[in-house]
């Protein structure tokens, strides 16, 4: 039985088979979840990340989760938000598809998302967790490797823009 759930919490202390970073282009660690998930996971990350050269908004790559209680790191970057006339929504529903395309191909059955750019990057919270639903809604419907997906939120604020649009 496929589910979608969100949570209040750190991204950093859930077991899963993977957690998805809302990563900077650089790959090499930055504020909030970004941060939080490189310092909970250790240098080795750090290390890895500088390997890859970086990542495209809208892109996602894979890395072991090192220290973290998870098999697998799932960097994506998010749109930073200039009015969503710039291709945003593309660009967000891309970082969730993208993700879980990889989670597939590596053989992850539960995944966790934090609320990509939603923080630093300024995306405005109700239209970025209805593009999050609605893009994974869509790719759980086509794809039947992965059976939970869990969006876990640090704010109340956040956590209320995703329960209310889960619910519809």
């Amino acid at each position: 039985m496929k589910s979608i759930d969100i949570v209040r919490g750190d991204i950093t202390k859930l077991e899963v088979d993977a957690i998805v970073n809302a990563a900077n282009t650089t790959l090499l660690g930055g504020g909030g979840v970004d941060g939080a998930i490189h310092h909970a996971a250790g240098p080795e990350l750090l290390a890895v990340c500088r390997t890859l050269g970086g990542c495209e908004p809208g892109e996602a790559k894979i890395t072991r989760g090192y220290r973290l209680p998870v098999r697998f790191v799932i960097h994506t970057v998010g749109p930073i938000w200039r009015g969503g006339k710039n291709g945003e929504p593309e660009i967000l529903a891309n970082c969730h598809r993208n993700s879980l395309q990889l989670a597939t191909e590596n053989g992850i059955k539960t995944i966790a998302f934090p609320a990509i750019s939603c923080g630093a990057y300024g995306y405005p919270i109700e239209t970025a967790a209805h593009i999050a639903l609605k893009t994974t809604r869509e790719f759980l419907a086509s794809e039947d490797k992965i059976d939970k997906v869990i969006f876990v939120l640090w704010g109340e604020d956040v956590y209320e823009a995703f329960a209310s649009s889960l619910d519809r």
